[in-house]
C-alpha cells in the first residue's frame, strides 16, 4: 500500500510539473504569436506616446523605428504628456524625431496634452508641427541640476565623510559638502552651455531668433494659447484633431486609422521571473555600498 500511495504522489508531482512546463510553454507560444508590434495592415496614423518623466529614450526610439519601417504608416502622431526629464534621453528622443522628419516624407505631428514642458517641449522641435491644448502647461525652457548638501547633518551625527579624488573638481556635487566659489563656477559654465544648446534648438525649429527664445527661455511655464501666441506651437487642437488633420495631410481623410504601440502583456513567466528580479535587486542592494549619487542634469518643470 506504501508502494502504491508513493507511486500515486510521484504521478500527481510529475502531472504538476508537466503542466506547468505546459503553462509556461503557452505563455511563451502566446507572447510570440502575438508579439506584433503594432504593424498595420493598411494607411494608418501611428500615435507613437511620450508620457511620463523622460528617464530613457530606448522604449519610445524603438517604437518610433517599428512604424518607421511599417509601410502601411502613413502619418505620425507624437503624444506628448512629460514634464521633461534626463537631459541626454530628452536629445536622443528629439533627434529621433527630427531624424524622421526630415528624411521622410510623411507628416510628423507633435501634439502636447496636459503638460508637455521642459525636455517634453524639446521632444516636440523635432516634429513638422506642434500643437497642443488651451491649457496646456509647456515651456519651461531651462536646465536644472540638483543635489543635497547633508554636511551639516553628517557634522550633527558625528559621521566624517572621507574623499580621496585624482582631481580638485572630481567630487563636485558630493552631499557630505556645500560647493565651493570654483565648484559653482564651474556648474553654472556647463548649465549654460547646456542651456544654450537648448535654445538653438527651439530657435531652429521655430519661427524665432536666438534673442527672441532667449528672451522667453528663463524658466518660466506658459499655457498653450501663450505659447501659441509667442510662437512656440503652431496652433491649437485636441489630439483627436491633430490625428484627423494628420490623415488628411497623408491623404487618408478626416477619420483614419488609427495605430499605437502594443501594451506589453504580463503572463505566468513574466511574474515568475518579475519575482526572481526583485528577489537579485533585494540581494544586490544589500551587498552594495552606500555611495554618493551623480549630480542629476535635467530638462524638467517642477
Amino acid at each position: 500500500m506504501k508502494i502504491i500511495n508513493k507511486f500515486k504522489g510521484n504521478a500527481r508531482l510529475a502531472l504538476l510539473l508537466l503542466f506547468g512546463v505546459f503553462l509556461i510553454g503557452l505563455v511563451i507560444s502566446i507572447r510570440w504569436l502575438s508579439g506584433g508590434d503594432g504593424l498595420s495592415s493598411g494607411g494608418a496614423v501611428a500615435v507613437v506616446p511620450l508620457l511620463g518623466p523622460i528617464t530613457d529614450e530606448d522604449q519610445f526610439i524603438e517604437n518610433l523605428k517599428t512604424f518607421k519601417e511599417d509601410d502601411g504608416v502613413e502619418a505620425f502622431i507624437i503624444e506628448i504628456e512629460s514634464p521633461g526629464g534626463a537631459v541626454g534621453a530628452s536629445q536622443s528622443i528629439y533627434e529621433a524625431i527630427r531624424s524622421l522628419r526630415d528624411e521622410d516624407e510623411r507628416p510628423v505631428i507633435a501634439w502636447m496634452g496636459d503638460v508637455a514642458a521642459s525636455g517634453g517641449y524639446y521632444a516636440a522641435m523635432g516634429a513638422d508641427s506642434v500643437f497642443a491644448l488651451p491649457g496646456t502647461t509647456t515651456g519651461s525652457i531651462g536646465v536644472l541640476m540638483e543635489f543635497p548638501d547633508a554636511g551639516e547633518l553628517f557634522r550633527k551625527i558625528g559621521l566624517n565623510w572621507q574623499v580621496i579624488k585624482s582631481g580638485e573638481f572630481k567630487d563636485m556635487g558630493n552631499f557630505s559638502r556645500p560647493l565651493s566659489a570654483t565648484d559653482r563656477k564651474v556648474l553654472e559654465g556647463f548649465i549654460t552651455d547646456v542651456y544654450e544648446q537648448f535654445v538653438e534648438v527651439v530657435a531652429a525649429n521655430r519661427p524665432l531668433s536666438i534673442t527672441e527664445v532667449r528672451e522667453l527661455a528663463d524658466g518660466r511655464i506658459y499655457s498653450g494659447r501663450q505659447a501659441e501666441e509667442l510662437g512656440l506651437i503652431d496652433d491649437l487642437s485636441t489630439l483627436d484633431e491633430a490625428i484627423s488633420l494628420a490623415g488628411v495631410m497623408a491623404g487618408l481623410g478626416a477619420d483614419p486609422k488609427i495605430v499605437r504601440p502594443q501594451e506589453p502583456t504580463v503572463g505566468l513567466l513574466d511574474l515568475l521571473l518579475g519575482i526572481a528580479g526583485l528577489e537579485v535587486q533585494g540581494l544586490a542592494r544589500s551587498l552594495l555600498p552606500v555611495r554618493s549619487e551623480v549630480p542629476r542634469l535635467l530638462y524638467e518643470w517642477r
